[in-house]
């Protein structure tokens, strides 16, 4: 009896399931990466503003700041699941996240609407780029994926919201 990933089983090798090639596996860790730089930009932000509707946008970036980080734990689950390694320290994180770094500082309500809706956006644009990568390999972690992006592009639809009209 064989593997699904092509190997002969031995009467006390259990099946250990779906493997992540390394192309898959990169792919997700760079999302990982995004959505971890995500959720520590929107509590930078947090911390960090002043001015006009201060509470709403306050509150606002906790929500972003949870929803990155769920979305970071299951694509690190995932990769887990698939016999990946997800590597999401700080030095990792530092040297391969793709969005833009936040300025430091206090920054008005204003600021932090187009910067935060720019950080999103970033992220959203990783998890597109790999998306049909993923979807070629492994169907079920492009699901997660599409979950990722329609949450993500909400958020970054509901922060910009808040300087139209300006």
């Amino acid at each position: 009896m064989s593997s699904r990933n092509g190997g002969a089983r031995g009467a006390t090798e259990t099946y250990q399931g779906f493997t992540a090639s390394t192309a898959l596996a990169g792919c997700l860790q760079r999302v990982l990466v995004d959505l971890i730089s995500l959720h520590m930009t929107a509590k930078q932000a947090h911390w960090n503003l002043v001015g006009p509707n201060f509470r709403d946008i306050h509150l606002q970036l906790d929500e972003i700041t949870a929803s990155a980080r769920e979305h970071s734990d299951t694509i690190a689950e995932r990769m887990r699941a698939l016999h990946a390694v997800a590597d999401g320290r700080l030095k990792t994180v530092a040297q391969s996240a793709t969005l833009p770094e936040f300025p430091p500082g206090e920054k008005s309500t204003h600021e932090v609407v187009d910067l935060m809706t720019d950080q999103i956006q970033h992220a959203v644009a990783t998890a597109r780029a790999v998306h049909d990568e993923v979807d070629g390999e492994d169907p079920s972690t492009a699901d997660l994926l599409h979950v990722l992006i329609d949450d993500l592009e909400k958020q970054a639809w509901m922060m910009a919201m808040e300087n139209r009209g300006r």
